[in-house]
Order: structure tokens, then C-alpha cells, then sequence
């Protein structure tokens, strides 16, 4: 078992679910994945996540999409952990290399998907260029409402998934 975990489940329920908060924004997924410790590795970590994300209501995802600052934009929402927004920073990362049109074009897209779901545009990403993710906002645009809002579930539990190696490993 990694120091990280062992030190975390010997923590209080609320202190837990505080600790592992910045790695999904949902309260509720928080609680249910301090609810599960023990939890002995990554391997069952992983797992416990996707249990516990996909067992939250709608409402929950919708609150975890709001604790993340809009693609291409340097700052989480006020009520964010910090921890959230250094970790959002780095996810993209490669979005502020990107062209000056492009930026525009994503900024473009955000004001649209705001407008078209009322939430904002969630994507995993890590390891993807600007216009990857620009060319990923214009195909979801497309999408409708129930499809939109599971592929954005999908992309944050992909987001939880990786977040949660980074603080095993902090």
C-alpha cells in the first residue's frame, strides 16, 4: 500500500472526502470514495471511483462540471480547491501554446456550448493539442442534450481517473 493511501485511510470520513475532493469536484463522489476505504491500491482506488462516479445522480455531475475553470482559461471558479486549478493548469497546458486563431475558435466554442448546454464544455485534456480539442468542441456542439451530458460524465470520470494517479503520487 502507497503512504499516500495508507495515510488517507486512517483519516476521518469528512477529512478524507476533503482531501480527495480537488481530484472530481463532487461532494457526493467524495464522500462515497472516503466511504469505501479501505482501499489498498491504485488498482482498487481506479475501480472505486468509476463505482462511485457512476452511481451519482445527474445533479452531481453537473456540480463537479462547475468546479472547473472553461478550456483555455488559467483560473477555476472561486468556489474550486486550489489543488484543482494547479492540476487544471497543467491538463492544459498545451492550450496555451496555441495559436492566437485558435484561441479565439475556443473561446468561440466555449460561449457557444455555454449557451447551447448551460454548463461548460468538459474534456479530458491531458496529452491533447489545441486544435484536437477544438475540433472534439465543434463535434460536440452536434451532439443532443442526454448524449452531450453523458459524454461529458465520461470525460470527467477520465479526469477523476487521472487525477487521482497525480495525488497518489504528490
Amino acid at each position: 500500500m502507497s503512504a499516500v493511501l495508507a495515510r488517507w485511510n486512517g483519516l476521518r470520513s469528512d477529512e478524507a472526502a476533503e482531501e480527495i475532493l480537488p481530484c472530481c469536484g463532487s461532494k457526493a463522489w467524495a464522500h462515497g470514495m472516503a466511504a469505501r476505504r479501505p482501499i489498498l491500491d491504485e488498482t482498487a482506488l481506479l475501480a472505486a471511483c468509476d463505482l462511485v462516479w457512476k452511481s451519482l445522480p445527474e445533479s452531481d455531475w453537473v456540480e463537479t462540471f462547475r468546479s472547473h475553470p472553461r478550456i483555455g482559461e488559467s483560473h477555476s471558479p472561486a468556489s474550486g480547491p486550489a489543488r484543482s486549478a494547479t492540476w487544471s493548469g497543467e491538463e492544459q497546458r498545451r492550450v496555451g501554446t496555441a495559436s492566437e486563431d485558435v484561441k479565439v475558435a475556443m473561446a468561440e466554442g466555449n460561449r457557444a456550448y455555454e449557451q447551447r448546454f448551460n454548463r461548460i464544455f468538459i474534456v479530458c485534456a491531458a496529452g491533447k493539442s489545441a486544435p484536437e480539442i477544438l475540433e472534439i468542441l465543434r463535434r460536440r456542439l452536434r451532439n443532443d442534450e442526454t448524449t452531450e451530458l453523458h459524454e461529458a460524465a465520461e470525460q470527467q470520470r477520465q479526469i477523476a481517473r487521472l487525477r487521482l494517479k497525480k495525488w497518489l503520487s504528490s
